[in-house]
């Protein structure tokens, strides 16, 4: 059970519910994080907001997934691998090969498998990654944007992360387990 209420969207604050059902009106459904998150409107729409920029940035919606996968095991967040496995999956369409690699910040793509590296850096070194780290990005055709995007999406889904950690977010996706957690 969850140790931070998830209200429903009926019962959530009134300034939460618009964007509630923009989430509805995206995903189909409100995921319980959203929920959760609706408990304090300005966490929600910040949220929503950086998300959205994010998915207008450079990086294509499957490496931001296997970046939230990643992210997500190191961070041992199961609520986070759950959502990430089902959307990587069922939006993205990435394979459950790629999928169970990407958890472990890998992949069968050169160009992917840099980006989930240096991601995976990101969180280890909390930010502070060696000029080996960098240079290894840009030799995989990486500009500047898209280390920015790398940064932030990493950040973005610590901040996911940490919160369902915290709440313990009961799981409304098809249940998977981190096994990497740091």
């Amino acid at each position: 059970m969850s140790r931070i209420s998830i209200p429903s969207v009926e019962t959530s604050l009134e300034a939460s519910k618009p964007l509630l059902a923009a989430v509805k009106q995206q995903l189909g459904v409100v995921p319980n994080l959203m929920k959760l998150v609706g408990h304090s409107p300005a966490a929600l729409e910040g949220y929503l907001s950086l998300n959205g920029a994010l998915a207008k940035g450079k990086l294509s919606a499957q490496l931001r997934e296997r970046i939230a996968l990643a992210i997500a095991e190191y961070n041992g967040c199961d609520y986070c691998l759950s959502a990430h496995s089902y959307l990587a999956a069922n939006v993205a369409k990435i394979g459950a090969a790629e999928i169970d690699a990407a958890r472990a910040g890998r992949s069968d793509d050169a160009r992917s498998a840099a980006a989930l590296h240096f991601a995976r850096r990101v969180a280890e070194t909390r930010g502070r990654v060696s000029d080996a780290d960098l240079a290894a990005l840009r030799a995989a055709d990486f500009d500047e944007a898209s280390v920015v995007e790398i940064v932030l999406n990493v950040a973005l889904n610590v901040l996911t992360n940490y919160v369902n950690n915290v709440a313990a977010t009961d799981i409304d996706f098809p249940a998977v387990h981190a096994k990497l957690a740091a």
